[in-house]
């Protein structure tokens, strides 16, 4: 084997490289064998691979990190374009919102008001209603519909409106209790309930005013009917409306106010007028002062029982027994009660308007003068006395102390008899 610095020939062993480290007095020998220098290219390849490639990263982070970051930034900018997008859409529907809730207060204070109305209007009828009760007025009604239903219905109709509004304002689904509900159901049902309230609303509404038109054409027809009958008998009543009025000048009234009051003010002339002829009717001589009794003598000229010659008999005369009840024809105050020549014992009632009434031949006299007397009231009992030739009831009827035929007042009460029921 040859020195260490020689070449060997092919086939012999390579020289080894020694590495000389000398530390002062300290010499140390390094054996550079070829795994070993392999060894340490390879960790100084990786070192540098893992360099390149830290280097690499970084540069590549960054670009991440801004195209990252730009996209976050825009994402946060579609975000917020969408919160202010929802921001101006829920600002939009609290808008609407209050501005629906403030139509639909304003609609249901209306109404309110509306119902108020009619409830004092009914309470305003109710006088005007006893009256035409009173009066033996009523509504037109369908013979053909059972009276209970139709009681039952005009109730209905009468507290719809109340009815109605009462639900609409305990609804959840509007809360106008509270906040309104906007979704879609709510809307419609909201609208619904707007929608049936106005129409129960209308309904009662004309209700009344159908029941006043209808009252007072009842009123109307029933004064004219007993009034032609008064006036055939030749009493003459004044039956028209007062004209003694005035005031202050005032604004007219319009829309369903102004006609409510119309028909009102109708209504209340039209029963004036028929309280007026009703008071004629029962005031005045139209009743029968013996009912169920047959005439025995009529009004007019006739022989005289006494004297034998032709002679006026001033009233009728009713067949009756002694003691038989005598009634009053109409009310009136006693102007006469006692003995009165051929009249025997008498009662003569005035009825007002220059009418009275006499009664004779009574076998008893029941009243006293300046009594007030009812119609139909009994005043005395049949019999004979005065100028007479056996028990009946002398009835007279005169007109400013004229006579004049009581038949005519007895036909016409027979008339009235059907409208004072």
């Amino acid at each position: 084997m040859t020195g260490a610095g020689k070449n060997l020939a092919f086939g012999k062993k390579r020289q080894q490289h020694v590495l000389i480290l000398a530390s002062g007095d300290k010499v140390r020998h390094f054996t550079i064998r070829p795994w070993l220098a392999a060894s340490a290219l390879c960790v100084a390849g990786l070192l540098s691979v893992g360099y390149i490639g830290s280097t690499a990263y970084l540069i590549l982070r960054d670009d991440l990190v801004g195209a990252s970051i730009v996209r976050q930034s825009r994402m946060q900018a579609e975000y917020e374009d969408r919160i202010s997008a929802l921001r101006a859409q829920v600002d939009r529907i609290t808008s609407k919102q209050m501005l629906d809730q403030q139509v639909v207060e304003r609609k249901v204070e209306k109404l309110l008001a509306r119902q108020k109305d009619l409830t004092t209007r009914h309470g305003r009828m109710s006088e005007l209603l006893e009256r035409a009760e009173k009066s033996g007025v009523s509504d037109a009604i369908d013979e053909t519909r059972p009276v209970n239903a139709y009681s039952s219905e005009k109730k209905a109709s009468l507290s719809g409106g109340s009815k109605a509004i009462d639900s609409v304002l305990s609804s959840p689904s509007t809360g106008l209790k509270g906040s309104i509900g906007y979704a879609s159901k709510s809307e419609k049902l909201s609208e619904r309930s707007l929608s049936m309230m106005i129409s129960s609303l209308s309904k009662v509404e004309n209700e009344q005013l159908t029941r006043i038109a209808s009252l007072t054409s009842g009123a109307e027809t029933k004064a004219d009917a007993m009034a032609d009958i008064i006036r055939r008998t030749g009493i003459k009543i004044d039956d028209s409306a007062s004209q003694n009025i005035g005031g202050p000048f005032v604004e007219p009234m319009t829309g369903s106010a102004a006609t409510f009051e119309e028909h009102l003010s109708n209504l209340d002339t039209a029963l004036s007028r028929l309280e007026t002829v009703r008071g004629a009717a029962v005031s005045l001589p139209f009743g029968n002062p013996a009912p169920g009794s047959e005439v025995s003598s009529r009004f007019g000229n006739r022989i005289d029982p006494f004297l034998g010659r032709l002679a006026l008999h001033a009233g009728i005369d009713f067949v009756a027994q002694t003691g038989a009840d005598v009634h009053t024809t109409g009310a009136g105050t006693v102007t006469s009660a006692g003995f009165s020549g051929g009249y025997g014992n008498m009662v003569e009632v005035d009825h007002g308007k220059g009418i009275t009434t006499r009664y004779g031949h009574l076998s008893q006299i029941l009243v006293r003068e300046g009594d007030k007397v009812a119609l139909g009231e009994v005043v005395g009992k049949a019999g004979s006395t005065g100028r007479s030739t056996g028990p009946h009831v002398h009835y007279e009827v005169r007109l400013n102390d004229t006579p004049v035929d009581p038949t005519r007042f007895l036909v016409a009460g027979t008339e009235l008899k059907t409208y004072l029921q």
